[in-house]
C-alpha cells in the first residue's frame, strides 16, 4: 500500500459568479519516503490540492488516505511549511518557535527544548536558538519553519513554495539544505513549486497539473543520481521534458 493515496479528489468553490472547480478528479499515490513535486501554471490548483492533503480544506468529492487512514482534518502526522515568512511567531525565539508543536502536545520543557535544539542543528541554526524572527534573514526564517514542522516527527512534510520569496542564491542554498534534511530524515515530502529547475533538483517524481481546472496531466520520474548537478546535460534534459509537458518549451 502506498503511504498516501489521493483518490478522485475534487474541490468546487461557490463564488458570486457561480460554482468554480479548483481541483478536478485528482488521483495519485505517493510512496513512503518519496519526494514528490507538483508543478503547473498559476491557478491550476497546486496549493489547493496541498491544503486538501493537509486537512485544511475538505474535498467536495473523493478521499485522501495516509497510512491507510482517511484524512478528515488536520493531524500531527503532517507538518506544513508555507511561503510566507509570517508563519513564525514574532514573539518567540527560534527555539521557542521550533518547540511550539511539542508544547501543544504537552511534552515537558527539557525534552521539548532538547528536541528543538536537535532540529535547529539539522537545519544548521543551532547558534541562533535565542534569536527572534526579525533578527533572521528570510532563508534563516524558512529554516526555522522547516525545523518546527519536523520537531514533532510527522510522517509527511507538506511544502507550499517555501523558497519562492527568497533571492536566487539563498534559494539554491535552501534547496541543497532541504535535500540534505530529506536524506537524513527520509520523510515523505509533497512540495508545490512554480520552478521547474527546483522540481528536477529535489524530486523523485514530478506531477504536472493542467491549467484550470486542475487535473493531474502526467507524472515525470526524475532518474538522476543525488546530489544533482543543475548544469549537467541530463539535468537540463529533464527540465526540457517538464517544460514540454507544461507547454513552455523555448527554442
Amino acid at each position: 500500500m502506498a503511504h498516501i493515496e489521493i483518490r478522485d479528489v475534487s474541490l468546487v468553490y461557490d463564488t458570486p459568479a457561480g460554482r468554480v472547480t479548483g481541483v478536478d478528479k485528482a488521483s495519485l499515490s505517493i510512496e513512503q519516503s518519496e519526494f514528490l513535486c507538483i508543478v503547473g501554471p498559476s491557478g491550476c490548483g497546486k496549493s489547493t490540492l496541498l491544503n486538501i492533503i493537509a486537512g485544511f480544506l475538505p474535498p467536495t468529492d473523493g478521499e485522501i488516505r495516509i497510512a491507510g487512514k482517511a484524512v478528515s482534518g488536520y493531524g500531527q502526522d503532517r507538518g506544513v511549511v508555507f511561503q510566507d515568512f509570517a508563519q513564525l511567531f514574532p514573539w518567540r525565539t527560534a527555539l521557542g518557535n521550533v518547540a511550539f508543536g511539542l508544547e501543544m502536545k504537552g511534552i515537558g520543557k527539557d525534552e521539548r527544548e532538547s528536541t528543538a535544539r536537535k532540529q535547529l542543528a539539522l537545519v544548521k541554526l543551532e547558534k541562533f536558538a535565542d534569536a527572534y524572527p526579525h533578527h533572521l534573514s528570510g532563508g534563516m526564517q524558512q529554516r526555522v519553519a522547516i525545523a518546527r514542522a519536523l520537531a514533532y516527527n510527522p510522517a509527511v512534510l507538506l511544502m507550499d513554495e517555501p523558497f519562492a520569496a527568497l533571492d536566487a542564491l539563498t534559494r539554491d542554498d535552501m534547496q541543497r539544505l532541504l535535500a540534505d534534511v530529506w536524506r537524513e530524515t527520509r520523510k515523505t515530502v509533497i512540495y508545490v513549486t512554480h520552478n521547474v529547475a527546483e522540481a528536477v533538483y529535489l524530486a523523485d517524481r514530478v506531477v504536472v497539473m493542467t491549467p484550470h481546472p486542475g487535473r493531474v496531466k502526467t507524472m515525470v520520474p526524475i532518474t538522476l543520481p543525488r546530489p544533482r548537478d543543475p548544469l549537467s546535460v541530463e539535468f537540463l534534459d529533464h527540465q526540457k521534458q517538464l517544460l514540454r509537458e507544461l507547454g513552455q518549451e523555448t527554442h
